[in-house]
């Protein structure tokens, strides 16, 4: 995906820019060109809350090219508070994974 020639937003310690939905928005409103931006952002909404509702039942996630997502679940365990060193639980949960694809890891590399 080339990159939208707007500023990216500059977050965190190593300062590099990151891309927002916005510029995924103007990616697809620049490249597509058939879509106006409203329909454009519609297009980004409709394809990232698939994407959560997909993942938040608990299904796996294949993009060919890209690679798989995966919630997985985490039991309770015990931890300690880094601050007083006090014994802490740590209620279970579910976390995501993501596993890049070999396309995506050679693109990565090239």
């Amino acid at each position: 995906m080339a990159r939208a020639s707007r500023q990216r937003n500059v977050k965190g310690p190593d300062k590099e820019p990151a891309m927002t939905k916005a510029d995924i928005i103007e990616n697809v409103y620049e490249k597509l060109g058939v879509y106006s931006k409203k329909e454009a952002s519609q297009l980004v909404e409709f394809v990232f809350e698939t994407l959560k509702e997909t993942l938040a039942s608990g299904e796996k996630l294949k993009i060919s090219g890209f690679g798989n997502f995966v919630v997985r679940p985490k039991q309770k365990r015990i931890g300690r508070n880094p601050k007083t060193g006090d014994q802490i639980t740590i209620t279970a949960r579910r976390v995501l994974t993501f596993k890049p694809s070999q396309v995506l890891k050679n693109a990565l590399n090239d």
